[in-house]
């Protein structure tokens, strides 16, 4: 089976993307790479070094699993080799995660009506599709146009919380003005925006601490037909455990 994990050329989220392809890849996932440029990506650098996070750097930098799976990808051909949005078929893979990052490098990943064109494509093949954090954003900005709304209209999801997006930027602010804080209106309020029913985004219990492969009850993924969403790194096993279950057809 073969999977597209689609990043922007800068600034994701080194959990987001490094965790879901080491488990599918430990699985016999054939894992394929998307970036705006086509060339190689990179992850956001605070993240991984804990930059200018002072007193929050154990809380907000990227665990050392993270950090292990990252630098193992960085060695993998298929991540060294990713194609550019606009070659994406959806008929040469069986499903899609996209994941997150806030740093302002990932706008154009968020932003990009190309790529939003192919998130369509994967929701009308009905091929599972999986969606983390600001990754969610890009779903939601992904437009039916047989319906003119977006593809998560109708559907149950969740994302990043905004009261976790607000919390680590007033932390943050004054070490790192908006970094926290990609757009004016956070994640939550303009996913919210886009569902059938506002009571569609599901928040689940209070993400105070992160899960693992011996504490997966500590993360939360909302299931809906064959998409599956999480709200931020701490989410990201039972993420992506539940999304290859809905890859192997396990429900």
């Amino acid at each position: 089976m073969k999977v597209l994990i689609a990043t922007s050329t800068t600034d994701f989220d080194p959990t987001e993307v490094a965790l879901p392809w080491q488990i599918l890849s430990n699985a016999g996932i054939d894992v394929h790479f998307a970036t705006d440029t086509g060339t190689m990506g990179a992850a956001d650098e605070h993240m991984l070094n804990g930059d200018y996070f002072g007193f929050l750097t154990k809380l907000l930098v990227a665990r050392q699993d993270a950090q292990d799976a990252y630098a193992e990808m960085l060695k993998d051909s298929a991540f060294q080799n990713p194609m550019p949005y606009s070659a994406i078929n959806v008929d040469n893979f069986d499903g899609l995660i996209l994941p997150g990052g806030h740093a302002k490098g990932i706008k154009v990943y968020l932003e990009s009506e190309v790529l939003q064109n192919r998130i369509v494509d994967f929701f009308a093949a009905n091929k599972v599709v999986g969606a983390v954090c600001h990754g969610v954003v890009a779903a939601a900005r992904s437009i039916d146009p047989d319906t003119g709304k977006s593809v998560l209209y109708g559907r149950k999801t969740t994302a990043l919380l905004r009261r976790q997006e607000l919390i680590a930027y007033n932390m943050t602010k004054t070490m790192m003005d908006d970094y926290f804080l990609t757009y004016p209106i956070t994640v939550e309020e303009e996913v919210r925006a886009v569902l059938a029913d506002p009571a569609d985004f599901l928040s689940g219990k209070n993400p105070l601490f992160r899960d693992s492969m011996k504490k997966l009850k500590r993360g939360f993924s909302v299931r809906d037909g064959n998409y599956i969403s999480a709200r931020w790194p701490g989410d990201i096993y039972t993420f992506s455990l539940g999304f290859l279950e809905l890859l192997q057809g396990d429900t």
